[in-house]
């Protein structure tokens, strides 16, 4: 495989992967606008979506990943995966109260409608993540390789910042207007538009279906033993999960901060400003994240987001935001290119997509769970308050950007226990990282012997003491 990817892998990464982020944002940042303003004001409804989609999302990706590992197929998930998305978000419009009423009574029309908004979701995040976490994902891992991987990351990084600002900048004007089934249109329409496009753009390299269990590929990467032969990765995977927690600490609570905080009216332009110079920033670093090498990038690009934050917590005028803000997303999308450059780089070959499903619990059940309790807990305290779906609730003080940058520091443990792990294989001659990497695939157990001069012996064992040295 080339290290060059060609024009055509070019244009299918951005196509679908930006009409993919069409979608999740939507999901992620309208629904429950959606809800609330057509539908119920009732905070419970929006609570049990979001937890709801999560989960589905991370049990799709699992199932589904590891299906397309089983059959050697990713562009059918993909394609199809698109065109049902696409439906999903159109089936949204037609969702309304006065429809309802006239198979249940008034009362609980609202109710059953905004049951159907959450099941909806929860039917929208599985194709969703078939179609994009699970196929598309391993898709692009089994078309890069460890040498263009920083280059790749770093363009998709920036599609979920370039999504929000199409979104917010030429079509938020309908929700304002309350034109919401135009609204899901368009954008189902662009989706399945992305699902016909992959039909015609990807070549996918067949591989021979696999016969072992698939019921017992699901857990593969949850058994004790699989970590402990792939304990690089889930190093890798953990440092992922600590900067992701990092992450939700603010930013659910940043528009509100914004808002009712510095009562920033403008934080729109804001936002776009931060966005653009950050996804600029992601672009630019991507082939130097692949000529300095993803581990030893993350440190300085989580140095450059923790003052960034710092920077936050003092700002206080539109000019300060944004300069702060800059800093602090731009090193935020330098951590996720080099880190999720590096989880590919370790991936097992005949196992991508499974561990893609793995890779959802650390990158977003985990993050999504414990970050927002932390930034909650921080701001719990707060003497100000804000009026947030009925309720009065704390307003976020600068607080939770110190918060954020102390649980970003915590990304330099597993990260240094990489490099040091690293350095230890790069003492090896080729045919023994050969040999290590065929039995760590294999599941067997790798041990290596050395001193300050490098590795002396390495030995595999497969239940008995066998060493290859």
């Amino acid at each position: 495989m080339k290290n060059k990817l060609s024009a055509r892998v070019w244009i299918t990464l951005v196509l679908v992967g930006l009409a993919g982020q069409f979608a999740w944002t939507i999901e992620n940042m309208y629904l429950n606008v959606f809800l609330y303003n057509t539908i119920s004001q009732e905070p419970g409804y929006i609570a049990a979506m979001v937890g709801w989609s999560a989960a589905t999302a991370t049990l799709t990706t699992l199932l589904m990943g590891a299906l397309s590992d089983r059959l050697g197929r990713r562009k059918q998930f993909i394609v199809f995966g698109y065109l049902a998305w696409g439906v999903s978000i159109m089936a949204f419009g037609f969702i309304r109260v006065p429809a309802i009423s006239y198979t249940v009574a008034y009362r609980h029309a609202a109710a059953r409608a905004a049951v159907l908004v959450v099941i909806l979701d929860c039917v929208m995040t599985f194709f969703g993540s078939t179609a994009n976490d699970a196929a598309f994902n391993a898709y692009v891992t089994d078309e890069t390789v460890e040498e263009n991987r920083g280059r790749v990351e770093s363009v998709l990084a920036t599609l979920p910042l370039l999504s929000m600002l199409i979104i917010f900048g030429l079509f938020d004007g309908m929700t304002q207007r309350g034109e919401w089934p135009k609204f899901f249109a368009v954008f189902g329409a662009l989706v399945c538009a992305a699902g016909g496009a992959a039909q015609l753009l990807i070549r996918e390299q067949l591989r021979m279906p696999k016969k072992d269990s698939y019921f017992a590929n699901l857990i593969y990467g949850l058994r004790p033993g699989v970590v402990r032969a792939h304990a690089d990765l889930y190093l890798s995977l953990l440092a992922f999960c600590l900067f992701s927690i990092a992450v939700q600490v603010f930013f659910p609570y940043l528009i509100i901060y914004l808002q009712s905080y510095l009562h920033l009216d403008a934080y729109a332009l804001v936002l776009g400003v931060v966005l653009l110079v950050a996804s600029a920033v992601s672009v630019a670093f991507g082939r130097v994240i692949d000529r300095v090498g993803k581990l030893r990038f993350v440190q300085p690009a989580a140095v450059v987001m923790c003052i960034g934050l710092i920077g936050m917590y003092f700002a206080r005028s539109m000019a300060a935001v944004i300069v702060a803000g800059c800093v602090m997303m731009g090193g935020y999308m330098l951590v996720t290119a080099a880190l999720g450059a590096d989880i590919r780089d370790r991936t097992p070959r005949d196992k991508v997509g499974h561990f893609l499903g793995i890779r959802m619990i650390f990158a977003v059940l985990l993050p999504m769970v414990v970050g927002p309790q932390i930034g909650a807990a921080v701001i719990r305290g707060s003497e100000l308050t804000y009026e947030e779906l009925g309720q009065i609730r704390s307003v976020p003080t600068p607080a939770i950007f110190l918060a954020a940058a102390l649980m970003v520091l915590t990304v330099f443990v597993p990260v240094l226990l990489l490099q040091r792990r690293d350095g230890v294989i790069e003492g090896l001659s080729e045919a023994q990282r050969a040999a290590v990497q065929a039995a760590v695939d294999a599941g067997k157990d790798v041990g290596i012997i050395g001193g300050p001069d490098g590795p002396t012996e390495v030995y595999i064992t497969d239940g008995e003491d066998k060493r290859d040295e």
